[in-house]
């Protein structure tokens, strides 16, 4: 019964944990609205959304979920898109937008036709994308199930031998000890682990991925994504925002025809142009209409039209004989492009598309049209090579247009592949593939669909063609090319967890079949109980569910800094877990070993474990408490008792047990010294660190100065039985001063001693919640690597809000995170450290930060707002 009861509790645990793993499919199943408000008629009213039907007309008030895909068709408003795509800022919709089913409008109203219903919708699509992924194996998985196909039979012959060896050769009674050891090694030996530790991981990650628009096809894309090492970025469209717009407009030098003193030189030149170019369906020449139409340039009628092929266009405009194109096209009509070649050169190495504009036979100027990095371009290149990813571009263009992108976006131009045809893409791939590679594609369009399908991992922007879409195995819901970075992130955090998953399942049978078998009874007498077997199998299974689990948590990194160096934090909880799963996988060994040699074969008992811990700073082990709560009674003195401005005053400390009235004299050391006095004024502009030292009289005494008239509080830190007592006290220097400070956010970077101080903080520092600082410090542009420890810490804070009631005394740690907080690092460090705080209410607080840089401290002031 025992061993049924621990079981069923791991499969119940088993089940529970592996139930959280579906909560990416009941959220996207969650944001579909269940009714649509449609308008039929010239009525509104409301239906539930599985009557809309495609080619209704439906409105949408402010604060309503959109029902379904469509296209807008009256009124503009801001949709909120994260649930689907994962930007936060709203995206402005108007006549001929479309709206995409379940994503929210924030402000005004608009009506817009029905295109998709039901299963059609861009979210049902993901949810059955998001069902089939999570459903799917990845290669590692056939991995394991073939070492399960072979596990089974040879755990089934152990037993059987182990049975056998203990019937034949065993102590007395032979048949219990077989039968038990037999069972034993079945129990523990259970596959269970094995067979969850792929498909978890796959689902939480899929669903996690979902939940940034990330669509994962499968368990092997998932995989693949995990070990590219080169990824091709298709220039249009994918870096660039696959739309050309008007750069420059540059008129010949003594340009006048159609110039006037009612607008400028470059609108009568773009004037002409735009006019000249209404005819065309040239990307180009839509650019240049359309640049115009902003300007709002009255464009005359075109009285003649001819398309030049290669070259341009030709046009008669106003009377005037316009030619627009290249260069070519200029020679072709004996028209020398004079003073504008070296305009036209610079322009193409800045990665735009000159043209050529002549006027009646003559040179009037250039108008250059370029297809613009996208805003986010450069950070996802630079986050791909944080990665440790080869970033490569590939496009059709020019190599002087395409390495002026590929400079603007972060690519060296030695792996620039330009004027590539649209049929020699999976060529290019292929290439690379052929050199050593793992290669991923990112394309949006129909020409990319090759290249993407040949790749060993494709990816398709969203927001491109639907055949580059079915041809990818991962798909950004979203236009950001940071969703491939979020992705790659992603998909190596998941296949991490499966090989830890992987791990911790076979690890727990090789280590524990042995003794199950009974191979530590000759030489200690110890066999492994059924029970005892029973909970490891449970243990071993929960693990693995709960390791996959912790993907719930991923977070896309935010920036390429963030990805070489993750913060401590996820660090510190990644190797806290392991080290936790690891550490009660050996108390469960050792537990099963010395319950096994105590009671033998059987003997059921009582298993217990205690644990306890002790903190050698107890500094940072709690709160501090007021002396009185800590038994304490503190004396104080100041002398002179009404002191100056700049007068030094001596401040003594008698601490006295309350209880016995006995003087205090043996402080522990806490941080190098037994006492830390923290003054600062109460306007908070002056501060000072000291540390009073025991005298001959059994007080701890310091002499320091106030420097400016007005009250001081003081804080008196120091350690006691294990706990951190703190002391304030305020005192008046001359006259009292003001009152509380006018303090203001002060975030900019501080300059002291010739060390260059910023900090970083979150967001938003929420009041409650346990928010990370990072100083960087830096000296002549360069990195600080050579700090030392200061008293002990990487670096000494303290926090002290606006009315000067809260305060805290902490201490940084190494930017390296390889010291522990208290701890001293061992060498010099830099040019990061970083502490956490949490902050009881909002408000403002000054925080300072003290550092030891070649002997000297310096000390930088910031001031944080808390919400």
């Amino acid at each position: 019964m025992v061993i049924i009861a621990l079981i069923l509790l791991g499969r119940y645990l088993e089940a529970r944990a592996k139930g959280q793993t579906s909560a990416a499919i009941a959220k996207l199943l969650g944001l579909a609205p269940k009714t649509a408000r449609v308008v039929r008629d010239g009525e509104e009213f409301d239906l539930p959304l599985e009557q809309v039907v495609a080619g209704d007309l439906l409105r949408v008030r402010p604060g309503d979920k959109v029902p379904v895909d469509g296209t807008v068709v009256e009124g503009r408003s801001a949709v909120d898109e994260s649930m689907l795509t994962g930007e936060s800022i709203p995206v402005e919709k108007g006549p001929g937008d479309e709206v995409i089913g379940a994503t929210i409008n924030r402000s005004g109203s608009f009506t817009f036709r029905a295109t998709r219903v039901g299963k059609d919708t861009a979210l049902a699509q993901i949810v059955r994308l998001v069902e089939e992924a999570q459903g799917s194996k990845a290669p590692i998985q056939r991995l394991a199930d073939v070492i399960s196909s072979y596990f089974v039979p040879a755990v089934l012959a152990l037993s059987a031998l182990t049975f056998l060896g203990w019937f034949l050769f065993g102590p007395e009674p032979r048949f219990t000890f077989a039968l038990q050891t037999f069972i034993a090694v079945l129990i523990i030996a259970c596959p269970c682990a094995l067979g969850l530790a792929t498909p978890t991981a796959i689902m939480v990650g899929t669903g996690k991925g979902a939940e940034y628009g990330i669509l994962i096809r499968g368990g092997e894309a998932l995989e693949g994504a995990g070990r590219v090492n080169a990824i091709v970025l298709d220039k249009t469209g994918t870096l660039t925002r696959g739309k050309p717009v008007v750069t420059d407009i540059i008129p010949a030098e003594g340009w006048t025809v159609g110039a006037n003193g009612a607008a400028p030189t470059q609108h009568s030149l773009l004037r002409l142009a735009a006019a000249a170019e209404r005819g065309s369906e040239h990307p180009l020449g839509e650019a240049i209409v359309e640049r115009a139409r902003e300007l709002r340039l009255d464009l005359p009628p075109v009285e003649g039209f001819e398309a030049v092929t290669g070259r341009g266009i030709s046009a008669v405009v106003d009377g005037h004989a316009i030619l627009l194109g290249n260069e070519a096209l200029l020679r072709d009509w004996a028209i020398a492009p004079d003073g504008l070649t070296a305009a036209a050169r610079d322009l193409a190495r800045g990665g735009k598309t000159p043209m050529y504009v002549a006027i009646d036979g003559a040179p009037a100027g250039i108008i250059a049209v370029a297809d613009t990095l996208k805003p986010e371009s450069a950070e996802a290149v630079a986050g791909l090579g944080a990665l440790g990813l080869d970033v490569w571009m590939l496009t059709g263009d020019n190599r002087a247009t395409a390495e002026a992108i590929a400079r603007q976006a972060g690519i060296a131009p030695e792996r620039v592949l330009a004027e590539v045809l649209p049929d020699e893409k999976a060529h290019a791939i292929l290439d690379l593939q052929e050199a050593g590679k793992v290669v991923a594609m990112v394309g949006d369009g129909v020409n990319d669909a090759p290249a993407l399908a040949t790749a060993d991992l494709g990816i398709a922007i969203g927001t491109g063609a639907d055949v580059a879409v079915e041809a990818s195995d991962i798909t950004l819901v979203g236009g950001d090319l940071r969703g491939v970075v979020n992705g790659i992130a992603l998909a190596r955090r998941t296949l991490g967890t499966i090989r830890q998953n992987l791990f911790w399942a076979f690890a727990y049978n090789v280590v524990l079949i042995p003794v199950a078998m009974g191979v530590l009874y000759p030489a200690f007498g110890v066999l492994l109980s059924p029970m005892l077997a029973a909970a490891a199998m449970a243990m071993s299974s929960v693990s693995v569910v709960t390791n996959s689990l912790r993907l719930r948590g991923f977070a896309p990194p935010e920036d390429a800094a963030a990805i070489r160096r993750p913060r401590l934090r996820a660090r510190v909880a990644e190797w806290s877990y392991l080290a936790g799963i690891g550490l009660l996988a050996l108390v469960v060994g050792l537990g099963a070993l010395w319950l096994g040699g105590r009671h033998a074969m059987g003997d059921t008992g009582a298993m217990g474990a205690g644990a306890g811990h002790g903190d050698d700073h107890g500094h940072a082990a709690a709160a501090p408490v007021d002396p009185a709560t800590a038994g304490l009674r503190v004396e104080w003195a100041v002398e002179p008792a009404n002191p100056r401005p700049g007068q030094p005053l001596t401040v003594s400390y008698r601490v006295i047990d309350a209880r016995s009235g006995a003087t205090i004299t043996d402080l522990p050391i806490d941080h190098e010294r037994p006492m830390h006095l923290i003054a600062v004024s109460k306007d908070l502009a002056h501060f000072r660190h000291v540390h009073p030292e025991l005298g001959p009289d059994g007080a701890y005494s310091v002499t320091l100065d106030a420097p400016a008239p007005g009250a001081y509080v003081l804080y008196d830190e120091f350690l006691h039985d294990g706990r951190t007592v703190l002391d304030r006290r305020e005192i008046v220097v001359g006259e009292p001063g003001a009152g509380d400070p006018a303090l203001t956010p002060d975030l900019a970077p501080k300059t002291v001693d010739g060390v260059t101080v910023a900090l970083r903080t979150p967001p938003v520092v929420r009041a409650g919640e346990e928010a990370t600082f990072t100083y960087t410090l830096t000296r002549d542009g360069q990195p600080v690597a050579d700090l030392a420890p200061y008293l002990g810490a990487a670096a000494h804070v303290a926090v002290v809000s606006a009315d000067t009631t809260h305060f805290a005394h902490t201490h940084g740690e190494a930017g390296d995170h390889t010291h522990g907080v208290m701890d001293v690092p061992a060498a010099p460090f830099g040019p990061q450290v970083s502490f956490a705080h949490t902050f009881d209410r909002p408000g403002l607080y000054k925080i300072w930060g003290q550092f030891n840089d070649r002997g000297n401290v310096i000390t930088v002031p910031f001031v944080v707002e808390v919400r």
